[in-house]
């Protein structure tokens, strides 16, 4: 992923509840309407007790417009209420990256 820096990351680190209860059905959603959202640039995801969500935005404004969005809006109540025991979010400004790649 080739970003142009400085860039946010928004880090969603969260345990779930069981079973699915619409979740899977749900995160493709979010991720459609996520890719199609002003100032959106990547994500990058895994889950095993804990599931990490790392979402890269351009600014603070499009995080805060993404976080307002109606339907994520009701994923987020849908969320609380079925899918997650503990979650925490973090937004964090990104200056610098590297990688290595074999």
């Amino acid at each position: 992923m080739q970003i142009n820096k400085p860039y946010y990351a928004v880090i969603f680190t969260s345990i779930r509840t069981e079973g699915d209860n619409g979740y899977g059905e749900m995160a493709k959603q979010m991720d459609h309407l996520a890719k199609q959202q002003p100032g959106y640039l990547g994500i990058e995801s895994a889950r095993e007790e804990i599931g990490i969500t790392v979402s890269y935005w351009e600014s603070l404004e499009s995080i805060a417009n993404w976080k307002a969005n109606t339907d994520h809006l009701f994923a987020q109540r849908k969320g609380i209420k079925d899918w997650y025991s503990w979650y925490k979010v973090r937004i964090c400004l990104v200056e610098r990256e590297y990688d290595f790649n074999k």
